[in-house]
């Protein structure tokens, strides 16, 4: 896909925070006896590549808003803004396992239009504009699987962890999914998630509690795949409530059936 002069911008900037991130990562596992000092060096690595970005992109789009973890900037430009999340999946990268994401989604009066999702460690590109498909790497184009049956399908899902409110609620889903598919998994990295639906690796994935930051590139990859993406219950708005329910259209009612169930 040619894409457009902002999609070519946020990828270059994702490599180059991605390369940064990869450099620290190889320090990691030396850390894992102290995990005090391993926590320092995994934030330092995390500002390293936010700062990056930040310099990448203000510096090629000043103008722009700008949305990252340590809070919203406002632009001259108030219908445009960059969503980015320099390390999705910081526990993974924390405990030496590679599989984390730098995530930049741009915004254009409200609507997420360009996207990229970089798996550092794998030098995987996963990217999408609104109306052009989604991608992978050189120009391969990425589609969601064709699996029409719930019992052959594999399913993403984030688990919450110790007091999260949304514990009790996945719980049950999982009671009920588990019985109902071929495997769960939970990689600690949604926006990777919605990548491998995209790509066919996952059939569906869902979250009930997640952030804008970790939800809006990968959500643009995955629809313009090919897959439907609503929030967990009936009516809700991914980007706006935070939750997910993503899957092809063939197993889309199927595991929304299941899910809302637990509602």
């Amino acid at each position: 896909m040619q894409g457009s002069a902002n999609l070519n911008i946020m990828i270059k900037a994702a490599r180059k925070a991605g390369r940064s991130l990869n450099k620290d990562f190889r320090e990691v596992e030396n850390l894992q006896t102290s995990a005090a000092n391993a926590e320092k060096f995994v934030a330092r690595a995390q500002s390293a590549a936010a700062e990056i970005l930040r310099e990448d992109l203000a510096s090629a789009r000043g103008t722009y808003g700008y949305l990252e973890t340590n809070g919203e900037t406002d632009g001259e430009d108030p219908t445009r803004r960059w969503i980015v999340n320099p390390m999705d999946g910081a526990e993974n990268y924390l405990h030496g396992q590679p599989h984390f994401a730098v995530t930049i989604a741009l915004e254009h009066k409200g609507q997420i239009v360009s996207a990229v999702v970089f798996d550092t460690a794998k030098d995987e590109m996963f990217y999408a504009e609104k109306g052009q498909g989604a991608w992978l790497n050189d120009n391969k184009r990425v589609r969601v699987s064709s699996r029409d049956r719930l019992v052959n399908a594999i399913l993403g899902h984030a688990v919450p962890h110790g007091v999260k409110r949304t514990l009790p609620a996945s719980l049950k889903d999982m009671a009920r999914v588990l019985p109902e598919c071929a495997g769960l998994r939970a990689s600690g990295a949604t926006s990777l998630d919605l990548a491998y639906v995209a790509a066919g690796r996952l059939d569906g994935f869902w979250r009930r509690e997640a952030s804008l930051l970790e939800l809006a590139a990968g959500t643009l990859i995955a629809s313009e795949a090919g897959a439907l993406a609503e929030g967990v219950r009936d009516g809700q708005k991914p980007l706006e409530d935070g939750t997910i329910l993503c899957a092809n259209n063939q197993l889309f009612s199927a595991l929304a059936k299941v899910i809302r169930t637990t509602d």
